[in-house]
This record gives C-alpha cells, structure tokens and sequence, in this order.
C-alpha cells in the first residue's frame, strides 16, 4: 500500500470515547509527507492512575487543548480518499467511532488495515510477541517514545509501507 494515513490515539481513561491525543502520519506514494499531533480535551474528561502511567499523560496537558470536533476539523480533509493503518486497528476504530457518537457527528465509514493482524500473518512465529516496539524495530523502526500518539503512528506506518 503506498497511500494511506497510519493513526493513533491514546486515551483518557477506559472509555474509548476519551481521546486525550491523536498522531497522524500521512504516506504518499510510499513516502511520509506529513505527520499530525494534537493534544484534546477528552470526554468523559478525567484521567485514570493506569491510563496516565501508560502514556504519562493528565488533565494538566488537556484541560486547555481543543475538543475533539475541533481538532477532527483540521485532520478530517488531510484523511480524504485514504485508508487508515493502525496497530492493533480495532482499538484506534473503536476510539474513532465512539468520540464521534460522544459528539453526534456523522462518521464517515473510514477504511482500517491493521499492522498488527499483519504482522502475525507474516512473520508468524519469528518474532516473540507482535505488539508495537517487537514488529517496529523487525521493519527497521526505532519506536523510542512508546505510547506518544505521533511516534506509535510514526511506527504504524512504517510498519505499513513495510508489510501492507
């Protein structure tokens, strides 16, 4: 696949309405050319121990970064015509469809592929596990920042350019 947009959220607390920050990385004739990162005010707006030690964020960093329909507004045309990649894609798809029921917006039917389903057909058993860092670094990708919404999407798309 050579154009495709690989995206990321983290979230909020379990709800997967609570994005709390989303990473875009834009593939274009097998190239990035663009990469996309925002901070959002989650909804329901609070922040769980587990989810904040996961990705060390809080309501600290969001409590005055825009809400979703706004930072949506500056993502949803750069998106036009292209699928989305996601590692462990049912997760990024759920969070996208239920923040757009959490603000009634209309969701479009985007096209998801997943890195993860991916990797297991490919490379099987040859790597321990398939979780983001493990298929990275087997395409060539040094995920430092783990759990940072654009570097997790920068890692998703290399994956893809790699094995999509």
């Amino acid at each position: 696949m050579n154009n495709f947009a690989a995206i990321d959220f983290e979230t909020a607390n379990g709800d997967r309405s609570s994005v709390c920050s989303v990473g875009i990385v834009i593939v274009r004739d097998g190239k990035i050319t663009e990469r996309f990162h925002r901070l959002i005010k989650p909804t329901p707006n609070y922040y769980t121990f587990f989810t904040t030690r996961v990705h060390g964020l809080t309501s600290c960093d969001t409590d005055y970064a825009d809400v979703f329909p706004e930072v949506w507004k500056q993502i949803a045309h750069k998106l036009e015509g292209l699928p989305l990649v996601a590692h462990n894609s049912p997760f990024d798809e759920g969070c996208l469809k239920a923040v757009f029921m959490a603000y009634c917006m209309d969701y479009p039917d985007y096209v998801f592929h997943c890195t993860c389903r991916a990797s297991k057909k490919i490379f099987g058993k040859e790597l321990p596990d398939h979780k983001l860092p493990t298929v990275a670094a087997r395409c060539g990708y040094n995920l430092k920042n783990h759990h940072e919404a654009l570097a997790d999407a920068e890692a998703a798309a290399v994956i893809g350019m790699t094995i999509l």
